[in-house]
């Protein structure tokens, strides 16, 4: 195959060539099974013995359960294929396109650190505000000790397989991490052990989420399709009861009269 690349290429914040800018390259002899990461392997070897700087990406186990891998490709998070991440991406797969442009995510809250390179660190700061379970569960119960509907565990273990890649962030025309959120929101609040602090949970989460600078759900879907996982937008639907909840429980408990009709007790303004 021959190929050619036009890749984003952008130093440091830090440093003066920060802007960045779109390069083109060619390659020759390109194998049809090489992954899509081999391939950018096969244009760094050839940068080097250039004398060029290579292209900066990154990557980590490339079997597709990191999600560390992840840039969008001819415009699609994750290229062309659904259900893979970037590294599942197999050159053959690619053999209808002359070019390929590669760019890094596109998000305010996912600042280049160089080149294909991003800073998703983000994310572990919103999963920080309250994306696990602090009550005191004791020793190690028994698997089946808490019984627990099989439609529920389902559900509970797609939620859990989002891996947080960002994909969903730069398919979303708002840059929005509801799709990533509203995952680990369903994971915790579908199970028994994530019911003590779900209201704290989803409050907490949110509003690191907005804090981050990510933007409202955009309502287009293309989170859910160009997510290498299946997350569905139910889990976005879930999300947003449980926050209503979280604020109706919030509310009734600084004004529980509110609960009478929402109009408080009658009989308590009598008089004033």
């Amino acid at each position: 195959m021959e190929i050619t690349l036009k890749i984003w290429r952008q130093g440091s914040q830090e440093s003066k060539k920060a802007k960045g800018a779109f390069e083109t390259y060619k390659l020759n002899d390109i194998q049809e099974d090489m992954s899509f990461l081999e391939m950018l392997d096969v244009l760094n070897e050839k940068l080097l013995h250039e004398g060029f700087e290579p292209v900066a990406f990154s990557h980590d186990c490339r079997e597709g359960i990191c999600g560390s891998c992840g840039v969008v490709i001819n415009g699609r998070a994750h290229g062309p294929l659904k259900g893979i991440t970037t590294c599942q991406l197999h050159m053959r797969h690619l053999k209808k396109f002359t070019t390929l442009v590669i760019e890094p995510w596109r998000a305010k809250a996912f600042p280049v650190i160089k080149d294909l390179v991003v800073d998703r660190s983000a994310f572990d700061r919103i999963l920080q505000a309250g994306g696990y379970i602090s009550v005191n569960t004791g020793g190690v119960p028994d698997a089946n000790s808490i019984l627990i509907g099989k439609h529920i565990a389902d559900e509970a273990f797609v939620a859990a397989s989002c891996i947080g890649c960002g994909a969903c962030v730069a398919a979303c025309p708002n840059a929005s991490a509801n799709l990533f959120v509203s995952a680990k929101i369903s994971h915790l609040a579908l199970l028994p052990q994530g019911q003590p602090e779900k209201h704290h949970r989803v409050e907490s989460i949110l509003k690191a989420m907005d804090k981050e600078g990510f933007g409202n759900c955009s309502n287009a879907g293309a989170c859910e399709y160009e997510c290498p996982k299946g997350i569905t937008l139910k889990n976005i639907a879930k999300l947003n009861r449980e926050y209503f909840e979280a604020v109706f429980s919030a509310s009734l408990e600084e004004h529980p009269t509110h609960a009478h009709h929402g109009k408080g007790d009658e009989s308590m303004h009598v008089g004033h």
